[in-house]
This record gives C-alpha cells, structure tokens and sequence, in this order.
C-alpha cells in the first residue's frame, strides 16, 4: 500500500512552521541581550516559511486526490 504524499507532509510541514517560530523567538531573545541573531533569525525565518510551503502543498495534493475519487 503506498501511502498518499500528504500524510507525511502535512505534519512535516507542522513540524517546520512550529521549529522556525520557536527559533524565531529564541533570536528575539538573542537579540534582546545583545547577543548575535541575525544569522539564527533567518534561518529561523526560512525554516518556518518552508514549512508553510510545505504544508500548503500537502493542502493542495489533498484538495486533488479528493477530486480524483
């Protein structure tokens, strides 16, 4: 049995948008200290936003598969 692409992408997808805004937080707390945190913060940033994409795709092949019967 195969399974469908968006079972495993949608909570991949979760799992990327929850570890970017956590990473996006603790860079805030960096830099709040002085500390470095723009290096972090970005790739907070992108992590998160692939994570939306991925999620967002797992949407879609759900939305297709659904139509297909």
């Amino acid at each position: 049995m195969k399974i469908k692409t968006w079972l495993w992408q949608a909570p991949l997808g979760l799992i990327f948008v929850g570890a970017g805004l956590s990473m996006a937080i603790d860079a805030g707390s960096q830099k709040a200290n002085g500390q470095p945190w723009f290096g972090y913060g970005t790739l907070a940033l992108v992590l998160f936003n692939a994570g939306l994409c991925v999620f967002g795709g797992a949407i879609i092949k759900r939305v297709k598969d659904e139509m297909k019967g």
